[in-house]
């Protein structure tokens, strides 16, 4: 091994990765980075597939540092990483999912954004293979990306570029109690207590691979688990940012990504056990974090769905839900002296427990395929048409002559 510390360790925590580990590994040594500024530590988590032993023949002819570690099976990512970060000797660390692979000069450019920028987190743009990535969060480079302001608190994967000083100084490991989300919350605390966060949006730097045999850990295990992942993420959340605007912003994540899936129309066709159960986990969630600027920022569905859990009003849940379901649209009527804009999902104007407010347009909406926009907040498309149509009837006016639109904008 080298004597100086190499720029990057690359963290590979692999059970039963064959065949996808071959291009995961190659897209390593693919790397513009040299080989002498980045290490291998790949950990084999109990695999009986060639795993380990496709890991110990890579790491004896590549010219990459490599190490190769052997254990029984842990039963989750979180202890493999955990392993991995303990051995890592690089200024920073990435941690590679050994069925996915890198694009070849991912860590030239995220090192060398994170060098530029100071910033302790980088994120390389994501794609999928054979299955969906996010996307909001790609649209445009950044040194120091606003948490608040961006959409990066959407992309809480562990397959980012962290600063190693800040893991080590912070204590920060894998809570290897959580099996799934465990990724969400080491991200979220390093997004929090870093020194910032940088994007690269204009290469695509990591390939996220959908297996053909379906064996994705996220997709796998009891719901009881999603409820443990959106506890601790609010949790850790509430610890670090006071009650406010702020704190609203980020409890979005784990009110609509995590908690309110368990809350969809597929809860029609679970039992009234599992229904109950499922309110009664919700429940001090939504006492101790819910808030009207929480509420403000979502959905109209995804609040009134919220607000039936928050009231332990199944009953009315299952009928919106019904409605979803079915595929209805709601109508968009205007009421009061303001002109608020409210959709008409069930017990609309009823007596039925749920308030006028639940059903207001707060943020911009798609009933089919028409957009729904916030009264009073003019969308760019439409301020850009108004816009033309001043000037062209101002260089009427001026006797100028201009040519008529083709078609709408």
């Amino acid at each position: 091994m080298s004597s100086s510390a190499p720029d990057v360790t690359v963290i590979i925590g692999a059970y039963e990765a064959m065949p996808y580990l071959i291009r995961c590994l190659e897209s390593v040594e693919a790397q513009t980075l040299p080989a002498g500024r980045m290490e291998i530590v790949a950990i084999d988590d109990g695999s009986t597939d060639g795993t380990g032993e496709y890991l110990e023949e890579f790491a004896a002819r590549t010219a990459i540092d490599m190490r190769v570690v052997r254990q029984e099976n842990s039963g989750g990512p979180s202890g493999p990483r955990n392993r991995g970060l303990g051995l890592a000797r690089g200024r920073y660390v990435f941690f590679l999912d050994a069925d996915d692979y890198f694009g070849e000069e991912a860590l030239e450019r995220m090192v060398a954004m994170g060098d530029r920028a100071g910033t302790d987190v980088v994120l390389g743009k994501v794609v999928g293979v054979n299955r969906g990535a996010a996307k909001s969060m790609w649209k445009q480079t950044v040194e120091r990306a606003d948490l608040y302001n961006s959409n990066i608190k959407f992309t809480l994967s562990a397959q980012k570029l962290f600063r190693r000083d800040l893991l080590v100084r912070l204590g920060m490991t894998f809570d290897e109690n959580l099996r799934t989300g465990e990724d969400a919350l080491f991200t979220m605390e390093a997004y929090l207590r870093g020194n910032g966060v940088s994007v690269v949006a204009d290469y695509t730097c990591y390939y996220l691979v959908g297996r053909d045999d379906g064996k994705h850990v996220t997709k796998s295990g009891s719901y009881l688990l999603r409820f443990d992942s959106a506890r601790a993420l609010a949790g850790l959340i509430a610890a670090h940012v006071p009650p406010g605007p702020k704190r609203d912003v980020l409890m979005v994540r784990p009110f609509v990504i995590t908690l309110l899936p368990q809350f969809g129309p597929a809860l029609l066709r679970q039992s009234d056990e599992v229904r109950q159960k499922k309110m009664e986990l919700a429940a001090p969630l939504l006492e101790a974090y819910w808030s009207p600027g929480l509420a403000r920022r979502l959905k109209v569905n995804e609040r009134l769905r919220l607000i039936c859990v928050s009231k332990g009003r199944l009953d009315l849940l299952l009928d919106i839900l019904r409605f979803m379901s079915e595929k209805k649209q709601p109508k968009a009527v205007r009421k009061g002296l303001r002109g608020r804009l409210y959709l008409t999902y069930p017990h609309f104007g009823e007596d039925a427990g749920l308030p006028l407010p639940a059903y207001e347009v707060t943020v911009p909406e798609w009933i089919g395929r028409k957009r729904i926009d916030v009264p009073g907040r003019q969308s760019t498309a439409v301020f850009l048409r108004r816009l033309a149509g001043k000037a062209r009837r101002t260089a009427r006016a001026a006797g100028l002559h201009v040519p008529r639109r083709a078609h709408k904008v």
